[in-house]
């Protein structure tokens, strides 16, 4: 009897049909949405919960830093954060804290989220409210989901879809490509502005 393939072999293999799958002008499409962005000075404010919360505060830092846009995330001021859930709800807890912030159309918006919010089936509202508020101010909006991309990829400028090698996996590997396609941004040479740390270093 043939013994079943190691679990780690099957991921990583999923994860190399991933990167053979993933749609490259849609990366190149948001890089240009970026560039465009920086040029007119504009704010990026990303949003994402759970994994999407994690990646939204790490990607701001590296806009910032190696980028140099103006970027901002509500999940790094957690009083804040916690306070308009607390007295306004969940589902609007983002498109208000967006209109503190005086979204306009010079700005953007990046979602980080696996399902990319769907009012119907009540997955994320809190994203689908925000991307309502960003459409109606005229600001220009990227995602990085999976799935069908849900409420994100319907409205989105550009959004990667991270694609579906197998439905048991799927939240994992798009957390994990959300990581992989933001440094991609944050390396590629029309958007790096900043040498990164180890790259660097000389030996």
């Amino acid at each position: 009897m043939t013994a079943p393939e190691p679990f780690a072999a099957r991921y990583l293999a999923e994860a190399a049909q991933i990167i053979e799958k993933i749609d490259v002008a849609a990366i190149e499409k948001m890089i240009g949405l970026l560039v465009a962005l920086r040029e007119r000075g504009g704010r990026l404010f990303v949003l994402g919960v759970g994994g999407g919360a994690g990646h939204a505060s790490h990607a701001v830092s590296d806009f910032r830093k190696i980028v140099g846009i103006e970027a901002y995330t509500p999940i790094d001021n957690v009083s804040e954060l916690t306070a308009r859930i607390n007295d306004d709800g969940w589902e609007s807890v983002f498109a208000r804290w967006l209109e503190g912030s005086r979204l306009s159309r010079r700005d953007m918006v990046l979602v980080f989220s696996v399902g990319g919010g769907d009012l119907g089936r009540n997955v994320s509202p809190n994203l689908v409210r925000a991307l309502e508020y960003a459409k109606a101010v005229g600001a220009s909006i990227g995602g990085v989901v999976g799935r069908d991309g849900g409420h994100t990829a319907k409205v989105a400028d550009a959004c990667v879809i991270v694609p579906t090698v197998n439905p048991a996996t799927v939240t994992p590997h798009t957390e994990a490509f959300q990581a992989v396609v933001w440094h991609l941004l944050v390396a590629h040479p029309a958007l790096q502005k900043a040498p990164m740390k180890w790259e660097s270093v000389t030996h």
